[in-house]
């Protein structure tokens, strides 16, 4: 499962179905943007030595701390950009998964306990997704973890994340969409009728449950896309789709409240989300106009600056990416602005 699982991220991001199966795709055998690939190489160029220069630094001065935006998402990008030929990422992805896994381990007992470290399920799935994304093997640290997941919160039928930081750590859909993808990777040696309980609640809870925010609906079609959900299938994961697309601007973009302008965050996770659900929308005009309106937004330095909206609580430090106090959110939003580029090219 671990070799499935990463070829489906990293060569094409297929389609995956079924609650325990993935199952391979294709991958277009031409760009599906107006841009060339030329100029599509050159952007995620510029922009993965940002992330691995940021993510480095980040392992430095947060030893202890697993993060989405400093580990989790820079691996994802490092993966995709070597399936791409950027073999010169190759170690940075490894000292992710090293670091990430490292972190995992000396916690251990407190998720043993039922109690984990700060970040809740959220951040212990969030951790596990990154390990299956790399193909990270199973081991009695990956079945701890994934043993405090599937507990954790047990009492809904989803997950949410223990505070509240949007975009990105607001949503019960992305908090479920990474559990489910955790257990799915390293439940296998769980209870199995605990972990089928669980997992039909949350697939009922995602058929029923409308969402609200660009987040919502990216992760909901992530979920339904993964088999998230029996009530419709097909139908459910294309209706979803649907539902995304249908919240794009006039600009090309998305973003991430109905009120706000398009952001280089909301249109990059919508790119991405569509891609991996189904790696034929790359070839659909609308996709390829968010394509461009991220091109457009990337800044001189291969950044891209999003403001953030969440109340800081941690201690700041520098973490080598741009854009001060939102550099947290500008490099989330550039790893998957990142991903999509790299989605792009043949």
């Amino acid at each position: 499962m671990r070799t499935r699982t990463r070829h489906r991220f990293a060569c094409g991001l297929r389609r995956a179905v079924g609650v325990f199966a993935l199952a391979a795709g294709f991958a277009a055998p031409a760009p599906a943007s107006g841009a060339d690939p030329e100029t599509l190489r050159e952007a995620a160029g510029r922009s993965l030595t940002l992330l691995e220069t940021s993510s480095r630094i980040a392992i430095g001065e947060r030893p202890n701390c697993f993060t989405c935006h400093h580990s989790g998402l820079p691996a994802a990008a490092f993966l995709a950009a070597g399936e791409k030929g950027f073999d010169q990422f190759g170690e940075a992805l490894k000292a992710q998964m090293r670091f990430t896994a490292g972190v995992l381990a000396k916690n251990r007992e407190r998720y043993a306990e039922g109690r984990g470290p700060g970040g809740a399920s959220f951040g212990a799935a969030s951790a596990l997704w990154a390990l299956q994304l790399g193909g990270w093997p199973a081991d009695e640290t990956t079945r701890t973890v994934a043993g405090y997941v599937l507990e954790h919160q047990s009492d809904r039928d989803f997950w949410t994340p223990p505070s509240t930081r949007p975009p990105a750590e607001e949503s019960p859909f992305s908090a479920t969409y990474v559990a489910l993808e955790s257990l799915r990777a390293y439940g296998g040696d769980l209870d199995p009728q605990r972990l089928a309980d669980r997992v039909e609640r949350a697939r009922r809870w995602l058929g029923r449950t409308p969402p609200e925010t660009t987040e919502d609906r990216v992760f909901r079609l992530l979920a339904l896309a993964s088999g998230g959900s029996d009530a419709g299938g097909d139908e459910d994961t294309a209706a979803a789709a649907a539902q995304l697309l249908a919240t794009q601007r006039e600009d090309g973009g998305w973003g991430q409240l109905e009120e706000l302008s398009s952001d280089a965050y909301a249109t990059a996770t919508a790119l991405v989300g569509l891609f991996w659900a189904d790696p034929q929308a790359k070839s659909d005009p609308a996709w390829q106009r968010g394509l461009a309106w991220l091109l457009d937004a990337q800044l001189p330095d291969g950044s891209w600056h999003v403001r953030s909206r969440a109340d800081p609580f941690q201690k700041y430090y520098e973490s080598g990416y741009p854009h001060g106090p939102d550099q947290f959110l500008s490099i989330t939003a550039a790893c998957w602005a990142t991903i999509a580029l790299l989605a792009a090219l043949p």
